[in-house]
């Protein structure tokens, strides 16, 4: 699976992609969102409700199935002036 994060979300991962393979309890976006904030220590970073998920290049809104072929990017809310 690729992860991209985006704006303040990669300064915090550490890297802005990132490729990893997924445990088998992790299977769908809302469980692979808990693992990597429990895995990395993150506490509810990537829950943010202004926090949108993209899977395969379609932002989604509510739990979608993954596995090692796709493609998730964390987006965080964008600033404008």
């Amino acid at each position: 699976m690729q992860l991209t994060y985006f704006g303040k979300l990669s300064d915090i991962a550490g890297t802005m992609t990132e490729k990893i393979t997924l445990p088998v309890t992790v299977e769908d976006t809302r469980a692979l969102i808990r693992w990597l904030e429990d895995e990395r220590g993150w506490s509810g970073v990537l829950s943010e409700p202004s926090i949108r998920i993209a899977l395969n290049d379609e932002i989604i809104s509510e739990a979608k199935p993954v596995s090692d072929a796709d493609d998730i990017a964390f987006l965080p809310p964008v600033g404008g002036g």
